[in-house]
Parts: structure tokens; C-alpha cells; sequence
């Protein structure tokens, strides 16, 4: 990776904040209460909410996106804290699509099928019609929508820009080689999570390892925990849009991070468990394209079975985490109780 492609990335996330900014200020202002009332009726309970973030990331193809939106409606306040915990438990799912179409169209993902999915696709169309709202339409709710487009379009390019600046690492035979090498579990999870926050994308790292046991050399044993590790390193991107955002958007992507670093660590120590106790034979045979697929989606309905009946937890460990200021009655005690936040003027001194 030279200059040029340090610079290329760069540039990449700038355009990923800034169109992250772009779209949420958007939001607040096209708003008003008809969005704001729809979202809440797709969140209103856990499975709601769960099915929301299961089916958008399931079109868009990219759970890092929808949790970045989920960070921007938070952010807002179009969104509860509550409803974002099931709504980013739900993309863990649908980002397993990904893998399972890359298994049945091909490595490469190159069927018109998957291409059209994919959101390098349809994003040059967002941006169009965005730019048709806001240039040619003079009518605000038109222009915001415009914006929320385009927003969304900028967006995604610097993600595609961010990954693409790293791409040709993919190609690295010792790069490669990382992903297999690991055979210690603990390495292999690092390994799976420190890469895909490189590459910025779950699904990219998960048709990488596909790629690989395509040759033979990758066993269950490897892929397992590196399955694992992606699933934490996926929590870059929403990490990188809380920078700068209020507090209720940082510990919407703290919940991202938590929910994947918990469900990880837990399913990660019962897999060296059985291992030790039973070496189960499957674990030493060399892993399918759908086998990987397979292995992908048990590992995060079995982080959603796990993690769902604790979303209260979850939310409870990210306010504290991250704590509101100094509340007005805490405040109001510097200065007697029948003061709130300004101090008598009799004060001394």
C-alpha cells in the first residue's frame, strides 16, 4: 500500500463523514413527524424492530451502512436508543445474504443478479435522482429529499473508495495467508477482525475467505473464528460515523460494537470448549463456499438468540459507558434544594 493509496482512502473517509452528515441533517429536516412515526411503528417491539434491520440489509447488502443510518436516525432523534438495539441486531443477519448469493452465483459475485444488489449498483442512481429533486424542483420537502439522496450516495462512495484503496491486498499472497495461518482460535478471531476493519466490510472479508476454501486449504477449524473476528471488525464503519455525532449516536454504535464483541467472546469460548472435549471431526475438513455460508449465518442468529432477551442490558451498558452530563437536581444540590442551575445572587464570593 503506497502514498497514493493512503491518500486514496483518505479522501475516501472524508466523503464517508461528510455524506453521513450530509444525510442526517437532511433527515431532521424532511422529517417532521411522518418518518418519525413510520420508524417507530417498524420498531415498536424487539421482532419488529429485528425484522426491520434484517430486511434493509438484506437489499442493501451491507450491514455497515445500516447501522451507519441506524447511528444517523438516532443522531437525529427520529430514533429511539431502545429501537436501534433490535433494528443493528437484525442487520447482523441480513448481512449474511451476502455470502450465501456469493456462494450459489460465483466467487465474484460477477451474475447480473448479485451486481444489481449490490450497493456500488444503485447508488449512481440515488445520486442522480437526488440531483434531479434538488436542481430542478423547487419545493423544500423535494430538495431535503434530494439531499437525503445524494447524501446517501457520497456516502457510500467513500466507502466503496475506503475499500478500494485496500483492494489489492486482497491479492497479497501473505495477506492471504493471515487468513489461514491462525490456527489458534484467539488469533484467528483477531485475525478476522483486524482485517475487516481494513477492508471496511464484513461481506468483502467473508467472499475472501470464500475465495480461499475455494482452494482447499481452509478448514472449519480456521474459518470458524475467523467468522467470528469479522463480525467485530465490521464495527469500524459505525464507529467511524459516531466521530463528532451526539452522545446517543456514539452508544448507538457502541451497542454495534458490544453487541458483536459479547456475542463473539461468548460463542467463541463454547466452540474451544467443544473442541477440546470432543475434537469433532468436521472441524479438520477443508471448508465449502456454502459451508461458510452456512457457518456465517448460524454464528449471528445464534449472537441474536443470545444477545435479544439482554437488549435492556445492552442499553443499560452504553449509557453507563457513556454517561449524560450533570443532571439539573444534581446540580441544584451545590446550591440548596430550592435552587436548580443558577446559584443565589447572595452567595459569597
Amino acid at each position: 500500500m503506497d502514498i497514493f493509496h493512503a491518500l486514496t482512502m483518505l479522501g475516501g473517509l472524508s466523503l464517508f463523514l461528510f455524506g453521513m452528515n450530509l444525510m442526517g441533517q437532511a433527515l431532521e429536516r424532511r422529517a417532521g413527524g411522518s418518518l418519525e412515526a413510520l420508524l417507530k411503528k417498524l420498531t415498536t417491539n424487539k421482532i419488529a424492530g429485528l425484522l426491520t434491520g434484517l430486511g434493509v440489509t438484506a437489499v442493501i447488502q451491507s450491514s455497515s451502512a445500516t447501522t451507519v443510518m441506524v447511528v444517523g436516525f438516532v443522531s437525529s432523534g427520529l430514533m429511539t436508543l431502545k429501537q436501534a438495539v433490535h433494528v443493528i441486531m437484525g442487520a447482523n443477519i441480513g448481512t449474511t445474504v451476502t455470502a450465501w448469493f456469493l456462494s450459489l452465483a460465483g466467487i465474484d459475485g460477477g451474475s447480473m443478479f448479485v451486481r444489481l444488489l449490490k450497493p456500488s449498483s444503485f447508488t449512481p442512481v440515488l445520486a442522480f435522482a437526488g440531483m434531479l429533486l434538488y436542481m430542478f424542483f423547487k419545493e423544500e420537502k423535494k430538495k431535503e429529499t434530494g439531499l437525503i439522496l445524494l447524501g446517501f450516495a457520497i456516502l457510500m462512495s467513500g466507502m466503496e473508495q475506503m475499500s478500494g484503496a485496500v483492494s489489492g491486498l486482497s491479492s497479497v499472497p501473505a495477506f492471504q495467508r493471515l487468513f489461514i495461518m491462525f490456527q489458534n482460535p484467539i488469533l484467528g478471531l483477531l485475525a478476522g477482525a483486524l482485517l475487516t476493519a481494513a477492508i471496511q466490510s464484513s461481506s468483502a472479508s467473508v467472499g475472501i475467505l470464500q475465495a480461499l476454501a475455494a482452494t482447499g486449504a481452509v478448514t472449519y477449524g480456521a474459518a470458524i473464528p475467523i467468522i467470528m473476528g469479522q463480525n467485530i471488525g465490521t464495527c469500524a464503519t459505525a464507529m467511524i460515523s459516531c466521530v463528532g455525532a451526539g452522545k446517543n449516536a456514539k452508544r448507538a454504535a457502541l451497542v454495534h460494537l458490544s453487541f458483536n464483541v459479547i456475542g463473539s467472546a461468548v460463542c467463541l469460548t463454547v466452540f474451544m470448549a467443544l473442541r477440546a472435549l470432543y475434537s469433532p471431526l468436521f472441524l479438520t475438513e477443508a471448508a465449502s463456499l456454502t459451508g461458510i455460508a452456512a457457518a456465517h449465518t448460524v454464528f449471528n442468529v445464534l449472537c441474536v438468540l443470545l444477545m435479544l432477551p439482554l437488549s435492556g442490558f445492552l442499553e443499560r451498558l452504553v449509557r453507563r459507558l457513556i454517561p449524560d452530563g450533570m443532571p439539573v437536581k444534581s446540580a441544584g444540590r451545590l446550591f440548596g434544594k430550592r435552587y436548580a442551575l443558577n446559584p443565589p445572587n447572595d452567595l459569597p464570593g
